[in-house]
């Protein structure tokens, strides 16, 4: 497996070969520790949708490659997209970018997730003897563990999906690891259930830190952090930080959200539902309050923003097509590090790399559109 991991050299060496990129503000500079320091492009590859057959594959190994030749050097998935098949993806065009030269392992930031039961390549004629057969009798998953039916994070379990993810990746270290929707829990057990299962799982992945299997962790999540704080997906930030603290101190690793944020769901800058003491706010400022870094997914609405955005929108945002205004919209809003857009062809990444010629909107200019 590769070895390393993004750094702060490396990410600054991998802009600086995009000059044009770099001026027009395209990269953004974070420090999620203390000389950690990361330049991270405004718009990432996802990795979501997609047939799993041999051509999508080929598809997405040609996307990721012209995506990282074009300056896009963060990189999005899960292991149960595509049934792990979004994994190897990037890994073989990783390795393949690596092994010639033209890309060093520290100038992209790879990022994967795990919490829902993955298959393997295919979906299985019998599900649920496959994951008896995989995860049950070998010991990794105790079926009490699950929730809703397809949903785990505990801590055996994580660790069995890091090492299945490092494999799929080619890496020895995962630069993001994410817990995935994990909401997902909340439909099953009880707030003091939930934060004991947090706790276990951050534990854990503390662990896979100190072991460099992965760099940092965060959650990645649907609902959890745009709905009201009385509503039964909502988690508290603040509580989500304060329990990293409880089990690794200040230098805990857990420094990134990922949160949908689009023109149809603003909710994670419109909606003060987190509370810092007695202040309320939205989760993209209580993320930036704590230390945490917020990368938008859905930047796309996954293909309903393409079209037929209001004239008001596109007058403020100021680009020509509809889906530049879209990726516009969500790389300019303030406390997001990057839009994540999905990307299975390598057309799909020329014409969305187009909105990053364009310095994003004035943060004055793009509140407007809250006012209007």
């Amino acid at each position: 497996m590769l070895p390393g991991h993004a750094t702060a050299e490396g990410t600054v060496r991998y802009l600086n070969r995009f000059p044009h990129l770099r001026d027009a503000g395209h990269f953004r500079l974070i420090q999620p520790l203390p000389g950690s320091e990361l330049s991270l492009s405004s718009i990432g590859l996802g990795t979501y949708l997609g047939d799993t057959d041999d051509a999508a594959d080929a598809e997405y190994t040609q996307a990721i490659d012209a995506a990282v030749a074009s300056g896009i050097n963060l990189l999005d998935t899960a292991i149960n997209y595509r049934h792990q098949r979004s994994e190897r993806n990037i890994g073989a065009a990783l390795k393949d970018k690596i092994s010639s030269g033209k890309l060093s392992r520290d100038e992209v930031f790879v990022c994967s997730k795990a919490g829902y039961l993955s298959f393997d390549g295919n979906m299985p004629a019998d599900p649920r003897q496959y994951f008896i057969r995989e995860y049950v009798e070998p010991g990794i998953l105790d079926p009490k563990e699950i929730a809703g039916g397809m949903h785990c994070m505990a801590p055996a379990y994580l660790e069995n999906q890091i090492e299945r993810s490092r494999r799929n990746l080619g890496l020895e270290t995962i630069d993001l690891f994410y817990l995935h929707n994990p909401e997902t829990q909340l439909a099953d057990i009880s707030r003091q259930a939930f934060q004991k299962r947090i706790r276990d799982a951050f534990a854990l992945l503390e662990k896979e830190v100190k072991s460099n299997r992965i760099r940092f962790y965060g959650l990645a999540t649907w609902a959890a952090f745009r709905v009201s704080d009385d509503s039964r997906d909502y988690i508290s930030l603040r509580e989500m930080v304060e329990t990293a603290r409880e089990v690794a101190g200040e230098d805990h690793h857990f420094r990134f959200i990922q949160l949908p944020f689009n023109l149809r769901m603003p909710e994670a800058y419109a909606l003060a539902n987190q509370s810092l003491g007695k202040e309320k706010m939205s989760a993209l400022s209580a993320a930036a309050r704590l230390g945490i870094a917020a990368i938008a997914s859905g930047t796309l609405a996954q293909g309903q923003l393409i079209r037929d955005l209001p004239e008001g929108l596109t007058r403020v945002l100021g680009l020509k097509t509809a889906v530049q205004n879209a990726i516009q919209f969500s790389r300019s809003a303030p406390g997001v590090t990057t839009a994540l857009i999905g990307m299975g062809h390598k057309e799909h990444v020329a014409a969305n790399l187009k909105t990053a010629l364009v310095p994003p909107t004035p943060e004055a200019e793009w509140k407007q559109l809250f006012k209007t």
